[in-house]
């Protein structure tokens, strides 16, 4: 067995003489401990939140969106729509329409973008999922139906199947200008709504769903589309499904994954969790603190034995890696006990949500949302094992100058 390592575990375990040095081992365990496990809380927390948020966005979301490098809209007859499909890992392909429109419900009105889809858009996204109201039904008959954000649906005090009051919806008509008359400046349509959804406000607020014939009817645009989503296989290499499609896509488009769709929120989210994670890392540089008073307090009970070992031929090398051994598996059973109970906690959480959300408001969640991340553990792990090892050397490096002021 390695000698200092052996000492070292000797010193740790044994009874000292000093009760202040037990009692500040305690301490600094404890410290690190309850260091360590509010740093795995808080990440599962965090991670708890964005698995939630990307799920809702996700929702609105396909694997991919295809758009242009410039302009708004585009023939599909133009695009390689057979070429895409046929792609290993493609499952479904979707058209979309979007376009900035008034809508009218009674005496109420709303700025929305409508966005006009075709009947694969349940399959490539999972709207139909995230209904507050109704069902995702585009056509009743003939008849076109909306489905309503749920922030929309508030604006107007609107509900569905009202049809007494149907929504009018109004789109600029292309190269017209206002005149005498402004109504004639609009092409619109009267339509019911089927369905309610909610996703997140900013998606809420804005959108409403129609089929993409809607679209094109009040824009007099046949065959135009803003964009093709496209939905992966199961287990698809979606990287290298991405370069596949740019490449068949031409380079007049664009391909964006799901990240990249939202690619802003997804740095928030990171940063916010980064800088938590510093913040609690600094916590943890001062609860280290302990392990630096404790080794010092050890160096001062022990140095009787510092100086046998010395006399019997111990290098000060060995003798400052057995309090650099006790310091770091300080930190390291610090470490390990905290990332135990964080861990039991946050497994509790998830199982029974006890801690839950005490905030006035309706949210779609009770209890804070955790996920366990193996990853986050072994980076605390090292994380808080570095800091414990960091805190050892200040009392190590004064060993011979202790030995020398008690000669």
């Amino acid at each position: 067995m390695n000698f200092p390592f052996y000492i070292a575990r000797r010193y740790l375990f044994a009874k000292k003489s000093q009760t202040a040095v037990n009692v500040l081992s305690v301490v600094a365990v404890v410290g690190v401990a309850v260091g360590t496990m509010a740093l795995v809380i808080v990440l599962s927390v965090f991670n708890g939140f964005e698995k939630l948020i990307l799920s809702l966005f996700n929702a609105f979301n396909p694997d991919m969106e295809v758009r242009l490098v410039e302009g708004k809209t585009f023939n599909i007859n133009d695009f390689p729509v057979d070429e895409i499909r046929s792609l290993p890992g493609v499952l479904y392909l979707g058209e979309i329409y979007e376009e900035t429109a008034l809508i009218t419900y009674r005496d109420q009105q709303h700025i929305i973008t409508l966005r006009g889809v075709d009947e694969n858009y349940t399959h490539i996204t999972g709207l139909d999922t995230m209904l507050r109201e109704g069902s995702f039904e585009l056509y009743t008959g003939d008849s076109r139906n909306l489905i309503l954000g749920q922030g929309v649906a508030l604006m107007l005090n609107a509900g569905i199947h009202d049809y007494l009051n149907p929504f009018n919806i109004y789109v600029p008509r292309r190269g017209r200008t206002i005149g005498i008359l402004p109504a004639q400046a609009f092409n619109a349509s009267s339509n019911y709504a089927a369905g309610i959804f909610a996703v997140q406000p900013e998606f809420d607020m804005e959108y409403v769903i129609a089929p993409i014939s809607l679209l094109r009817f009040l824009t007099q645009h046949e065959d135009r589309v803003t964009s093709v989503m496209i939905s992966a296989e199961p287990g698809a290499n979606l990287r290298q499904l991405q370069r596949e499609i740019a490449r068949v896509a031409g380079d007049d488009f664009v391909v964006r994954n799901r990240f990249q769709q939202e690619e802003f929120l997804y740095k928030v989210m990171r940063t916010e969790k980064w800088a938590i994670f510093f913040i609690l890392s600094f916590i943890m540089v001062i609860a280290a603190f302990n392990i630096t008073g404790s080794l010092t307090m050890l160096v001062l009970e022990k140095r009787k034995d510092i100086r046998i070992l010395w006399s019997m031929g111990c290098t000060m090398k060995r003798i400052k890696r057995i309090f650099l051994f006790e310091g770091l598996m300080i930190g390291i059973g610090g470490a390990v006990a905290g990332i135990v109970l964080g861990a039991a906690i946050a497994w509790i959480q998830v199982q029974y949500g006890i801690i839950g959300i005490q905030a006035e408001g309706t949210f779609i969640i009770d209890a804070y949302p955790v996920a366990i991340n193996l990853y986050d553990f072994v980076l605390v792990f090292f994380t808080v094992s570095l800091i414990g090892f960091a805190a050892s050397i200040p009392p190590v490096q004064k060993i011979k100058s202790f030995l020398h002021n008690n000669e």
